[in-house]
């Protein structure tokens, strides 16, 4: 496993940065966010709290709403689930035992 995640300090989750870009510098809330997207306050509150994952859906409707690109959420998903992969030591026992294919 190439270990590009392993010596750096976890990425902020899309809802952090959500948070912290998007919604605390205009003063928009949790509640106006989901009353604008249609979400639960509960599922805007989980996804800024990083406990609920950025999907290809929510990608597009937070695209929508914040004029960004789906790409721009999915890339700060890839990169929280890359260094959680990188950091299990689940997998990375599993993946010791794993041995390339035959060309």
């Amino acid at each position: 496993m190439r270990a590009y995640y392993m010596n750096q300090s976890r990425p902020a989750t899309p809802g952090q940065i959500l948070e912290r870009e998007f919604l605390a510098p205009y003063g928009i809330t949790q509640t106006d966010l989901a009353t604008h997207t249609g979400w639960t306050r509960k599922h805007v509150n989980q996804l800024c709290r990083g406990r609920v994952p950025v999907t290809v859906d929510s990608a597009f409707i937070l695209a929508a709403a914040t004029r960004t690109e789906p790409e721009y959420w999915l890339g700060l998903q890839s990169a929280v689930d890359l260094w959680d992969a990188e950091n299990d030591e689940a997998l990375r026992s599993r993946l010791g035992q794993v041995r390339p294919l035959a060309a």
